[in-house]
């Protein structure tokens, strides 16, 4: 590896920082702790670093000479090992004096990397890495890293987030104001094409997500995991999109997957989803009532943004509205969310805040209006909530039904809320 090269990136990443403009994410870090950011490619990652050495020199804590910047994906470096690491140190070295905080961008395909940045945290140097890839949280790299660094996972942007960039701050009692009608009419579009920042400005958004689904299924998915029936993950992720809000058993989606005469087995099945996990192109929520053995093989399963999701769809309304109020309660709540499935279905259950959710479309329908209602009955009469809630794309009122207050919400103004 030429160091020279390695200069040179170094030098054009400072330039290239100075120059970015960014609408600002929230973003609380410890103040002397190392980190690793990881989440669904173009999420915003590399954009939370650029923010926070902007933070940094912003509040004088250190210059643009203080940086040492490398993003892996940069093909001038694509042939580095984990032996070649150390010359990023002597490469800036031989530029700057002092000791940089080091910033490595898309890292994960480095096997050893860990080591390296471990040794890093050992000599005191402040490090920040991203990676796109969930076994970056593995059970292993924790061991290497021993505490050395937090790790903070990123979703594409809020709704609020993305009514910032739009230049709507929402204020106390704003759904009762001028600016109710424009954070609606903007909702239209982060609802259908979700919230990857490059997307905001660009006119052919569906072109720009199947590019984006292409990369992460032939690059972080087939190629890393060196996947020969390339056809069969292809099916089984539009078969996973087709199924959004139904649970599905691994062994009713391996028969829907060799009913198209694309075969695999069990075996090769759950491997393919953990690989989906593994690069963020989907999540699983598990049945809250359901046993032990079924928790891994018994899931709703959907995608961390509305407009990957959207790509797949033809009638889309429903999937994409509990689809979008899945990706806020996980990215909130974490590991305590479930649905229930035992004697009534009961689309979101969150145990330790005592909540219980439907995601409907619509209540204007008689039938679907008693459904909803009733399934938030019958968990009430199994499982005592404190809140009880019915998220609509535009409806709100509030029932009162069997001893139990159930909160109707359109969906903007519960995200707003949430985010």
């Amino acid at each position: 590896m030429d160091k020279e090269i390695i200069k040179r990136i170094i030098i054009e990443k400072q330039a290239e920082i100075s120059a970015i403009e960014l609408v600002r994410r929230p973003l609380e870090l410890e103040q002397t702790a190392n980190y690793v950011f990881i989440g669904l490619r173009r999420a915003g990652k590399s954009y939370l670093m650029v923010q926070h050495i902007q933070n940094l020199i912003a509040a004088g804590e250190i210059t643009m000479e203080n940086v040492l910047y490398v993003n892996f994906e940069d093909e001038r470096i694509a042939s580095i090992q984990a032996k070649d690491l150390g010359l990023l140190l002597e490469a800036y070295a031989e530029i700057f004096d002092g000791k940089p905080i080091v910033f490595l961008d898309e890292i994960q395909n480095i096997e050893g990397w860990e080591k390296f940045t471990r040794r890093l945290a050992d000599s005191k140097y402040r490090v920040f890495v991203t990676g796109s890839n969930a076994r970056m949280l593995s059970r292993d790299v924790h061991t290497t890293l021993g505490g050395r660094f937090l790790f903070h996972e990123v979703y594409p942007f809020s709704f609020t987030e993305y009514l910032k960039f739009h230049g709507i701050e929402l204020k106390k009692n704003w759904e009762y104001g001028e600016i109710r009608m424009r954070a609606v009419k903007l909702f239209t579009n982060y609802f259908r094409f979700g919230g990857f920042a490059e997307i905001f400005t660009i006119n052919d958004k569906r072109a720009w997500l199947n590019s984006l689904y292409q990369k992460i299924l032939l690059g972080d998915i087939v190629a890393r995991n060196e996947i020969r029936n390339e056809n069969a993950i292809r099916v089984l992720v539009k078969k996973i999109a087709e199924s959004v809000m139904q649970p599905m058993a691994l062994s009713r989606l391996n028969n829907i997957i060799n009913s198209t005469g694309v075969t695999v087995s069990r075996n090769t099945l759950t491997d393919y989803l953990q690989y989906l996990n593994d690069a963020y192109l989907t999540f699983g929520i598990s049945n809250y009532s359901g046993k032990f053995s079924e928790k891994e093989t018994f899931k709703k399963r959907y995608f961390p943004d509305n407009g990957l999701l959207n790509i797949f769809l033809i009638d889309s309304d429903t999937k994409l509205l509990e689809n979008l109020v899945a990706i806020a309660l996980k990215k909130k709540y974490g590991e305590d969310l479930f649905f229930y499935n035992k004697n009534v279905e009961v689309d979101f259950l969150l145990p330790e805040r005592q909540m219980a959710i439907q995601a409907c479309y619509s209540l204007h329908d008689s039938d679907t209006r008693k459904r909803e209602i009733n399934a938030l009955i019958l968990i009430s009469k199994h499982l005592k909530m404190k809140r009880y809630l019915i998220i609509t794309k535009d409806e709100e009122e509030t029932i009162t039904a069997e001893g139990i207050v159930i909160e109707v919400i359109p969906v903007w103004k519960w995200l707003s809320a949430e985010n």
